[in-house]
């Protein structure tokens, strides 16, 4: 009796053990080989020892409990311990490029891999990464197009490329992203036009890129969620319409250092708009100060700094009770600007220098830099500016 006794505590013992290595061991085999591919194609003289890349050691699973001394940071497992559901690196300076193998972990929901320097370009295979929420891949080296089939990220959330060398358009399938909230490309080599944006965006971010073109109603039709615009340091052209300003959620524009020519400003509907700052600065902007800007019940920033702007500051701008910041210095503005704009109680900053106005107390911050040379101001107005 006591044998049986003995040889089923041993059998236990072995049952457990056996159940011990199962438990950590359980990481899907097409996981493992994608992340050795991965691991792979970096080379190994940016992998510093102190880094996540140096503690995936494959002579253990990758996902097994607890991970004391391999693996033990820039991956995240799915609660049954099966699958790979995040890939986050650190910014330790890993170069190489993207394996196309990364498609086999099919349960990814972010891959971020930002302030890196990966190179070459984004592999198509990455549409398969069908859960993909957060794809960041900020601040590296990556090139070529942005491919077209990553419209197939039907899960995607947040996509951030930017700081990148992609070129090339913006694919037109990038509207099916129905699920998208953030979009940011600033910092690139894109080309082209702007298409049709996804529906439920709540952030585009496009500065720093080659865009042309004029800004198209269709490109942000239905856009009743969109908050941020920042679409400066491009080439985009023409008339900006009174459209975009009222777009229902928008909060922020920023289109500073394009070649807009004509602005049309639109009061909002019913008096109502969550408009809080906008940027036109350093364009091309021919005509008056647009005094409909003043009809925005919440716009605090206001900018048309080095424009082509002619004629007076509006006097309803000094009755905004929202207005706090408004640049409108490089311009031609003449006449006297706004008493109240320099009485303490309104406290309002910002530049209106470098204009043609007389009566801008010198002793004020908000009339520095100086006013342009009256040889300048003759000049522009073909005689003496009117006051």
């Amino acid at each position: 009796m006591l044998k049986l006794f003995l040889l089923f505590l041993l059998y236990l013992s072995v049952f457990n053990t056996a159940s011990n290595l199962l438990i950590q061991a359980l990481t899907s085999p097409s996981d493992i080989s994608a992340l050795k591919a991965f691991k792979a194609s970096i080379k190994p003289s940016s992998i510093k020892p102190w880094s996540c890349l140096a503690s995936w050691n494959f002579t253990t699973d990758p996902c097994s409990i607890p991970r004391r001394t391999q693996f033990t940071c820039g991956l995240t497992c799915s609660p049954d311990s099966t699958r790979i559901t995040q890939i986050t690196l650190d910014p330790a300076g890993y170069s190489g490029t993207l394996t196309p193998l990364l498609s086999q972990l099919t349960q990814l929901n972010t891959l971020d891999l930002a302030d890196n320097s990966f190179f070459g370009p984004i592999p198509s295979s990455i549409s398969s990464l069908s859960n993909l929420q957060i794809l960041n891949l900020r601040s590296n080296w990556f090139s070529g197009s942005l491919p077209p089939s990553i419209s197939n990220l039907k899960s995607l959330e947040s996509l951030d490329i930017s700081q990148n060398s992609l070129s090339g358009f913006l694919p037109n399938s990038i509207n099916s992203l129905s699920n998208l909230r953030r979009l940011d490309l600033s910092f690139n080599k894109l080309t082209g036009s702007i298409p049709k944006l996804p529906k439920n965006i709540l952030e585009l971010a496009l500065k720093g890129n080659f865009l042309s073109g004029s800004l198209q109603k269709s490109s942000f039709d239905g856009l009743n969620h969109l908050e941020v615009v920042e679409i400066s340091e491009n080439s985009l052209a023409g008339t900006l319409q009174g459209w975009l300003f009222l777009l229902p959620s928008l909060q922020q524009v920023d289109l500073a250092n394009n070649s807009f020519t004509r602005i049309e400003i639109w009061k909002p509907i019913g008096g109502n708009s969550n408009l809080v700052a906008v940027n036109l600065g350093y364009n091309k902007i021919l005509g008056y100060v647009p005094v409909n800007f003043a009809a925005y019940p919440l716009l605090a920033s206001l900018s048309l700094s080095y424009n082509r702007l002619r004629g007076g500051i509006p006097l309803d701008y000094s009755h905004s009770k929202s207005l706090k910041r408004i640049f409108l210095d490089g311009n031609f503005l003449i006449g006297k600007p706004p008493a109240v704009f320099f009485e303490a109680k309104t406290s309002v900053s910002g530049s209106l220098g470098d204009n043609c106005l007389h009566g801008c107390p010198v002793s004020s911050e908000l009339c520095t830099p100086a006013q342009k040379p009256s040889s300048i101001c003759k000049q522009a107005y073909g005689g003496k500016p009117r006051s």
